[in-house]
C-alpha cells in the first residue's frame, strides 16, 4: 500500500478535481490498482496554480487538517475592471478610470492585515441552501453570501506595473479568498480589480520546494519509482511534535485505549513507535487520547 503525500504544483487550467484524477490514474498504470485511498488537501481553481497536496493512503486522514492550515499566495490584481468571478474566466460588470499609484497601494495594506471581514465571491464553492454558490450564479441567481471573519497574517507589495497592476503576497488562514481580498483592496483605494494571476506558494508544511509538475508525476506513470515522488505520511505533520512510545503503550494507543500519567505539556502530537507513526494524539492533563490513528502496521512488520 502507499501511504503519503503527492505535492503537484498544479498547472493552469487543471481543476483540483481532474489533478486528483492524475494521481490515480498514474498509480493504476504504475501497478498499484484501485486500492489506494486518493484526496487533496485544499481546492485550488482552474485558473490557480501551484501547491495541491494529495493524500495516499492512511495519509487521507490528515487531509482535512490540510484544508484548516495556514496558506500563502502570490497573486496580481489589475485594477480598472472588476468581473462577476473576480478573475479573467469571468463578465466584466464594473469598471473604473481610477488607477492607484504604488504609493497608494502600500499604504492601504495594512487595513487588511490582521483580523479582518469579508464577502466570499459568489462564484465559490460555498452552499447556499443546500446548492454551490457557483452553480446558483451560473443559473442567474443572485447570490447573497454572509460575510465572514478570517485573518490575513501577513501582506506584501511584491511588484507594482501601472498597467499590470500590484502582484502581493499573502499569508491567510482557512477560508480566506484571495479573489475577495484582492477585489476589497481595490475598492478601498477607490478603483476596482480583478485577479489576473493566482499561484498557492505553501499549504501547511508544504511549499515548491516539496512540489512536482505534472509531467513528473506523468513519469511515474510511466514507470518511474513512486519513492521518488511520495513524501511520507508525518511530512503532513512536520509542524507537530513528536511522542515517542514503547511498544505497550503504541498497542494502548492502536486499541484506542488512553493513556494516562505521560509528562508532556499538553497539545497535539504525533505519536510514533519507532520511526512509525502510529496515531494523532492530544496530550491533555498527562492523558493522552487518539485524534486520528494511522493503520500502518504493514510498514512497521
Amino acid at each position: 500500500m502507499a501511504h503519503g503525500w503527492i505535492i503537484l504544483d498544479k498547472p493552469l487550467g487543471l481543476g483540483s478535481t481532474q489533478a486528483v484524477a492524475a494521481v490515480k490514474r498514474n498509480l493504476r498504470e504504475a501497478g498499484y490498482g484501485k486500492k489506494v485511498k486518493v484526496g487533496h488537501g485544499g481546492t485550488l481553481d482552474p485558473l490557480a496554480t501551484g501547491i495541491l497536496p494529495v493524500a495516499l493512503g492512511e495519509a487521507t486522514k490528515l487531509a482535512g487538517r490540510m484544508l484548516d492550515a495556514t496558506k500563502a499566495y502570490e497573486f496580481t490584481v489589475k485594477f480598472g475592471e472588476e468581473t462577476d468571478t473576480l478573475d479573467l474566466e469571468g463578465a466584466v460588470i464594473a469598471t473604473s478610470d481610477v488607477r492607484p499609484s504604488r504609493g497608494e497601494v502600500e499604504a492601504v495594506l495594512p487595513r487588511f492585515t490582521g483580523p479582518i471581514e469579508q464577502v466570499p465571491p459568489a462564484y465559490s464553492a460555498l452552499k447556499v441552501d443546500g446548492e454551490r454558490a457557483y452553480d446558483l450564479a451560473r443559473a442567474g441567481v443572485d447570490v447573497q453570501l454572509k460575510t465572514r471573519s478570517v485573518t490575513v497574517f501577513d501582506l506584501q507589495l511584491l511588484d507594482f506595473d501601472p498597467e499590470a497592476g500590484a502582484t502581493l503576497l499573502a499569508t491567510v488562514s482557512k477560508g480566506t479568498y484571495i479573489r475577495s481580498l484582492a477585489r476589497d483592496i481595490a475598492h478601498a483605494l477607490g478603483s476596482c480589480g480583478t485577479v489576473t494571476m493566482l499561484r498557492r506558494i505553501k499549504a501547511g508544511p508544504f511549499d515548491l520546494s516539496h512540489a512536482i509538475s505534472l509531467d513528473k508525476l506523468n513519469e511515474f506513470g510511466k514507470g518511474a519509482p513512486l519513492e521518488q515522488i511520495l513524501l511520507p505520511l508525518e511530512a503532513g505533520l512536520d509542524d507537530i511534535p513528536a511522542l515517542n512510545l514503547d511498544p505497550e503503550q503504541a498497542r494502548a494507543v492502536r486499541q484506542g485505549r488512553v493513556l494516562t500519567g505521560m509528562p508532556q505539556e499538553d497539545g497535539l502530537y504525533c505519536a510514533y513507535e519507532g520511526t512509525v507513526p502510529v496515531a494523532l494524539v492530544q496530550l491533555t492533563d498527562r492523558e493522552v487520547r487518539v485524534v486520528r490513528g494511522f493503520n500502518l502496521s504493514d510498514v512497521a512488520e
